[in-house]
């Protein structure tokens, strides 16, 4: 069998001079990253980089970046790109857990290398240090595609995990399972907005467009000014946003200034978002907004398109079971259950297990599923919902995350609330932004716990109103910063 990096090979052979990637306005032809995947292919082999091998880079979001991943590929080694926990010792334990052949780095993210790496580090572009440079070394070779060295069995790729409680855990997959994971219809049309780290799901939107013929147009992170800026500008089809984004996105005011016409999708993934947010950016962005559920270790999962939003059901689901993937729920006495309980899901996509983590991965990975640790169920038209964590299932009362959010989210001075279940604790800590210029009514948002979820719940609440939601890298709700930023202000409920 072809495995990905070589297909990827033949599409960019037949487009010749095509722009696929753009970055800072500027256009990297189809021949142009070929030639430069080939190039550091040489260069990495030159090293003694090869099957088996794991290249590892604190990488932007630059075509040089991407080129060094698929020269690796095509070297026939496995690549990571790493996300940057904020502190050193996390970056340090991070890079021992993926214990990679090589550490790559860039003029930007040179900072990052914790002290004591063991790895060698080649940089792309000149850092400080003299450390060797793999660009330098791969100026001078020979352009041309070399034959393909990866494998169907080898490890292709190892990719993190949020990251929200520590190190994040790292999903690995060989070449034969990443191939399917990134397969899907051409689409020649399509321009992808990549925004978001490459450590992960983004690497996976990139390889999805280039294979399928598209565009990908790299920004260095998500700013809201700047996506709708480059929706208008680059007209941009495709854009993927975790929900904290999306619900930014939405409520700029400049929205209405910016022609966003040539937008197909706009998916979201992440947070679970209550109904009456997924409403308004509906209203706000128009039809096109797209919802889909996954993770890191399998992949998409379910998806609802933006067609299927079309009664107020769907707002509270994430669609179907896409084909290829079977999911199955297990209930608290470990039996299974055909309707509702926790999420199991297994697919040709699926990771294999985790890079250097065992105890994780025979928790996580038992006879070939998954378990996601969600609480979900099917509806009576076969489409999924998924409710929370299993693990912020607290008592009293049966309450889920998500309709807490939703309570408080129809409150008129609530324009953003999370819920971050602190179980140690025994609370609910919701985290509540106000509109810009207003203040969070707390006495309100509480009548309105007591009213809709009863005395009990509400007594568990913590209400924390905040200017911005803390973020993590991956610009999800950084559950972790919550639950300290509460527990220190000992905010009554």
């Amino acid at each position: 069998m072809d495995v990905y990096v070589q297909d990827l090979v033949d599409v960019l052979q037949r487009s010749g001079h095509r722009p696929v990637l753009r970055y800072a306005g500027s256009d990297t032809p189809a021949s142009g990253l070929l030639a430069a995947a080939s190039r550091y292919a040489r260069a990495l082999r030159s090293l003694g980089v090869g099957p088996g091998d794991l290249v590892a880079l604190f990488a932007p979001n630059r075509p040089e970046a991407l080129a060094v991943r698929y020269g690796a590929h095509l070297a026939g080694a496995a690549v990571a790109f790493l996300p940057a926990p904020p502190d050193a010792g996390r970056r340090a334990r991070l890079v021992a857990q993926v214990d990679p052949r090589l550490l790559v780095v860039f003029p930007e993210t040179a900072g990052l290398v914790p002290d004591g790496v063991a790895a060698p580090v080649t940089t792309v572009g000149a850092v400080p240090g003299g450390a060797l440079r793999l660009d330098a070394l791969a100026a001078g070779l020979d352009d041309g595609p070399p034959p393909c060295g990866a494998r169907p069995g080898d490890l292709a790729v190892v990719i993190p995990s949020g990251g929200t409680t520590g190190v994040p855990k790292c999903s690995r997959r060989d070449f034969a399972t990443y191939t399917a994971m990134v397969a899907g219809p051409a689409r020649t049309d399509r321009r992808q907005l990549a925004n978001g780290s490459l450590a992960h799901l983004t690497q996976v939107l990139v390889d999805q467009t280039l294979l399928g013929g598209g565009t990908v147009v790299l920004q260095d992170h998500y700013d809201g000014a700047a996506t709708l800026a480059a929706v208008e500008s680059e007209r941009i089809t495709d854009l993927f946003l975790v929900e904290p984004q999306l619900f930014d996105l939405m409520d700029r005011p400049e929205v209405a200034r910016h022609d966003l016409g040539s937008l197909q999708t706009i998916t979201h993934v992440g947070a679970l978002a209550p109904p009456v947010l997924r409403r308004r950016a509906r209203a706000r962005l128009g039809p096109v907004v797209a919802h889909t559920y996954g993770a890191s270790e399998v992949g998409i999962v379910s998806a609802l398109s933006a067609a299927e939003h079309d009664r107020p059901s769907r707002f509270s689901c994430t669609g179907h079971v896409l084909p290829g993937v079977q999911v199955r729920f297990r209930r608290p006495d470990g039996t299974l259950d055909p309707w509702a309980g926790t999420v199991e899901v297994r697919s040709a996509g699926m990771a294999a297990g985790y890079r250097n983590r065992p105890v994780e991965e025979s928790a996580a990975f038992v006879d070939g599923w998954y378990r996601t640790g969600d609480l979900g169920s099917l509806d009576e038209e076969g489409m999924l919902r998924v409710l929370g964590r299993a693990a912020d299932m607290i008592t009293p009362g049966t309450v889920v995350p998500v309709d807490l959010q939703e309570t408080l989210c129809r409150r008129p001075s609530v324009r953003y609330a999370v819920v971050v279940p602190d179980a140690a604790r025994g609370v609910r800590v919701v985290a509540a932004e106000a509109w810009p210029g207003g203040e969070v009514d707390v006495a309100s948002c509480r009548a309105a716990v007591t009213a809709v979820h009863g005395r009990e719940v509400a007594a568990t609440v913590q209400l924390l109103p905040v200017e911005r939601v803390p973020l993590t890298e991956q610009g999800k709700p950084d559950r972790a910063a919550l639950r300290a930023t509460a527990a220190a202000l000992g905010v009554p409920a």
